[in-house]
């Protein structure tokens, strides 16, 4: 029976395989090697200032899907929401019900947390992603814009 926990300093060689599928999925094709990616994930998960949480799916102790999310502040009224940044399960194992059980998850721990929303995006192009949210009690927010400036870093 699958199962959803916060990721470890233990499931890091774990996340760093699923997040290589989940790049491949978005078409990266060069990456890291695996000792740097594995360094990012320690120090954006289980730094001292850790940049995300991490959600694992694991299915007989092999993880199997993830969903990352940050808390922002302010939303409504000064209350805060939780941003899903990246929900993903492993290409094997979909359609099992393990997306919605680490939506289900998230959702806990929004309320848990006293968050009044919890909000994502997905790219317009992945219509299995849309499929999939619309069969949640969620609303597409045609009212919204998402923008992004990708910031270049000097090397």
């Amino acid at each position: 029976m699958p199962s959803v926990s916060p990721a470890k300093s233990a499931d890091i060689p774990a996340i760093a395989a699923l997040l290589e599928e989940m790049d491949r999925y978005y078409g990266v094709s060069k990456f890291a090697p695996i000792e740097d990616r594995q360094a990012e994930i320690k120090d954006h998960v289980f730094g001292s200032i850790p940049a995300i949480n991490l959600l694992l799916a694991k299915d007989n102790n092999k993880t199997i899907g993830l969903a990352s999310y940050s808390f922002l502040w302010p939303a409504v009224r000064l209350t805060r929401s939780l941003y899903l940044k990246e929900l993903y399960v492993s290409k094997l194992h979909r359609r099992r019900g393990i997306g919605r059980l680490l939506m289900s998850s998230v959702a806990a721990i929004a309320t848990e947390t006293g968050c009044s929303r919890v909000e994502w995006t997905t790219d317009q192009d992945n219509e299995a992603a849309q499929r999939f949210y619309s069969h949640l009690e969620a609303s597409h927010l045609s009212t919204k814009i998402f923008y992004r400036s990708d910031l270049h870093q000097s090397t």
